[in-house]
């Protein structure tokens, strides 16, 4: 029986929750996710554990904190005074924004707070410094 490899693509079917049992993405109703093992496209413990698994193999993991987003890092938190944000922009909590970072690279934020004063920025991933759950199904291996 094949099982998955190194540098094979792999389709799978997936649901991933929170300790708390919240589903945070999921590939039901949708097409399987594809994606090369090695190339990087996806958090290195996903990759792991796909990795020896066997076509119609289905499997629980953990992807620990680690193998993850990372943890949480406070100095991606960003407060910028209310008067710095473009007028044509409006602030809410929840909203994700993107910014110009280091290297003129896109810098993806998401509004954590809003005062008449100041405005305070994320840009840590919504899921870093969590331990992510995962149901994972190999659906196929090319």
């Amino acid at each position: 029986m094949t099982q998955a490899k190194n540098g094979d693509t792999v389709a799978i079917h997936y649901t991933g929750t929170l300790a708390d049992g919240t589903v945070f993405d999921s590939s039901e109703g949708r097409d399987p996710l594809s994606f090369t093992i090695g190339g990087g496209q996806v958090i290195p413990g996903f990759e792991e554990a796909v990795m020896g698994m066997a076509r119609s193999e289905k499997k629980n993991v953990t992807i620990p904190v680690d193998k993850a987003y990372g943890p949480r890092r406070e100095e991606l938190v960003i407060n910028i005074p209310r008067g710095q944000v473009p007028p044509e922009i409006s602030p809410e909590i929840g909203q994700r924004l993107q910014m110009q970072g280091p290297n003129n690279m896109p810098l993806i934020v998401t509004v954590t707070e809003v005062t008449d004063e100041h405005v305070v920025l994320d840009a840590n991933p919504p899921l870093a410094g969590k331990d992510l759950n995962f149901a994972i199904e190999l659906v196929d291996i090319s």
